[in-house]
């Protein structure tokens, strides 16, 4: 009746966005870790307790370019699985999985700190922590090297999404036979109530392979 009396019905809103799911990783899900590979390298690394099962609490997608982009499932301890897509969103499209663990967060108080950071603090040819050199990995065409830049939406409980610029430099070492250690290096910024809440955080990570992950929910 009163589509007769006012016309066309109001439009159906859009499903909201859901987080991405790839190789059994989703949002809620669950996985676990290979104990005896991790018993034989973590003396190596900087990450330390690694915790053999992971429950994810939420999932982020940060677009790289056209056609490639970062998906990482965030877990109950402190670290995330990160799976890179290279053309497509499809599992035959992953060409690289890691574990990352989150090292450090220290806050960012002022505009020249901020600025300081993103100059010469995340960026430069080697850096130090715990003893090891690691070495600057993406690499630019000059001298500087920036930072990259690039914006993560996360996926929480609920549904709930939110975004974060980001400005990181991703660096290596070798940890071991055969063994690379990654370090990420990140200023963080989002706004709230129009007000810039910004972070430096330092990550630690390794290579994953197939072998080394069973999802279990």
């Amino acid at each position: 009746m009163f589509k007769r009396l006012f016309g066309k019905s109001a439009p159906t809103p859009p499903p909201a966005p859901t987080a991405p799911e790839i190789l059994g990783l989703r949002q809620d899900g669950a996985f676990e870790l290979d104990d005896l590979r991790l018993r034989l390298i973590e003396p190596n690394l900087v990450i330390a307790k690694v915790a053999r099962t992971h429950l994810i609490q939420a999932v982020g997608v940060v677009p790289l370019d056209e056609t490639s982009k970062y998906l990482r499932y965030y877990t109950d301890d402190e670290g995330y699985c990160q799976v890179l897509l290279t053309g497509g969103s499809e599992e035959n499209n992953v060409s690289d999985v890691k574990l990352w663990y989150f090292y450090e967060t220290r806050s960012v108080g002022s505009e020249a700190d901020w600025n300081r950071l993103l100059e010469d603090q995340i960026s430069k040819p080697t850096y130090e922590l715990e003893g090891h050199t690691w070495h600057r990995v993406w690499e630019g065409t000059g001298d500087a090297s920036p930072p990259v830049a690039m914006t993560e939406t996360t996926f929480s409980e609920g549904g709930k999404a939110s975004t974060t610029d980001q400005f990181a430099m991703l660096y290596e070492r070798e940890a071991g036979p055969d063994l690379s250690e990654y370090l990420m290096v990140t200023g963080e910024e989002k706004i709230i109530d129009n007000r810039a809440d910004r972070c430096l955080v330092i990550s630690t990570g390794i290579d994953l392979q197939p072998a080394d992950i069973d999802i279990i929910g």
